[in-house]
């Protein structure tokens, strides 16, 4: 069994840089970096920030969404991280769905995922693509960014069995589930308990929040009334959600806070969330890591939450596999 790298996932905002620093102290393998535009400030800004403030830990996105930026854009973005950050820097992509839902918009396709990534892998390379109907490259000169090619570990984010086969063709590892021929990471939310806490105590519930309310928020995203109103609370959150206004106008408010805060219409969905998963004192949290390494994860993104980032972090890396 390969050993288990143990990472962080954290929104691109004004404590990234010392937060990644922190990680790196902890011995944490990588941090990603979470990307949408509507949610959090750019995370191309903050890596770079981050990056001159360590010097081992690696760096990633989780995950670009394409058409957020062009893909000259993209592929430049990506380049001056890889100058910054020698050897540490991975890019991520994937469909976008926070990204795109929360600005009215449907996930992008799995085909137009792979063309932008095709694309970017190509500029990188140094090699001309088409966009609209003229040939492009990179034209950066000696001395103003890497010299092409640029070797830049490319991953996608993908869930089902499209995605999967997206990946093999593409992609030099997934996030999601285990993959046969790629390195496969997940995203974890969790807690580890001080001496003598519960599990349902209100800080958790606090801390492991805002992840574990996205449940109800992606229900009514993608299955709308019905499915919302299945769910524990789920009838009252929606409630609360129409009455902020016109129908046309309720993306703009169903991902607020999206996994970093908690809305007071939110709050309420606290007593029906999952306090099992990835939450114990830290010889359980171990066991749990473990079984996921054993189940052929290469590398687990624990993302915390709450009011303590900085505690949580550090709570979490003692409970490492040994």
């Amino acid at each position: 069994m390969t050993a288990l790298e143990l990472s962080c996932g954290l929104p691109p905002g004004p404590d990234f840089a010392d937060l990644a620093v922190l990680a790196e102290e902890l011995d944490y393998d990588r941090v990603w970096i979470f990307d949408s535009a509507p949610l959090w400030e750019d995370p191309f800004v903050h890596l770079a920030l981050a990056a001159q403030r360590t010097t081992r830990i690696g760096l990633s996105t989780a995950v670009l969404v394409p058409e957020q930026r062009s893909v000259m854009a993209m592929a430049t973005a990506i380049a001056t991280i890889a100058r910054l950050a020698p050897g540490r820097f991975r890019a991520c992509f994937g469909t976008g769905f926070t990204a795109r839902v929360s600005v009215g918009q449907r996930p992008l396709t799995l085909r137009a995922l792979g063309d932008q990534v095709r694309a970017v892998r190509a500029l990188l390379a140094g090699e001309p693509v088409t966009i609209g109907d003229a040939p492009v490259r990179m034209l950066h000169a000696d001395g103003l960014a890497l010299n092409r090619p640029i070797d830049v570990p490319l991953w996608l984010s993908a869930f089902g069995p499209r995605g999967a086969e997206l990946a093999d063709q593409i992609a030099d590892g997934i996030i999601g589930p285990v993959h046969p021929t790629l390195p496969s990471a997940m995203i974890m939310s969790g807690t580890v308990l001080d001496p003598g806490e519960e599990p349902t105590s209100a800080r958790v519930r606090e801390a492991i929040g805002p992840w574990r309310v996205v449940d109800w928020h992606n229900a009514f995203a993608t299955g709308g009334t019905a499915a919302v109103d299945a769910m524990p609370g789920g009838r009252r959150w929606r409630t609360e959600l129409a009455a902020l206004g016109p129908a046309n106008e309720r993306h703009l408010s169903v991902f607020e806070g999206h996994v970093t805060h908690l809305t007071d219409r939110d709050r309420p969905l606290l007593d029906h969330i999952d306090v099992k998963t990835m939450v114990g004192d830290a010889a359980r949290v171990e066991r749990q890591l473990k079984r996921m390494a054993a189940a052929g994860f290469r590398e687990i993104v624990y993302t915390p939450t709450g009011p303590d980032i900085a505690r949580e972090l550090r709570s979490f890396a003692a409970a490492r596999p040994g």
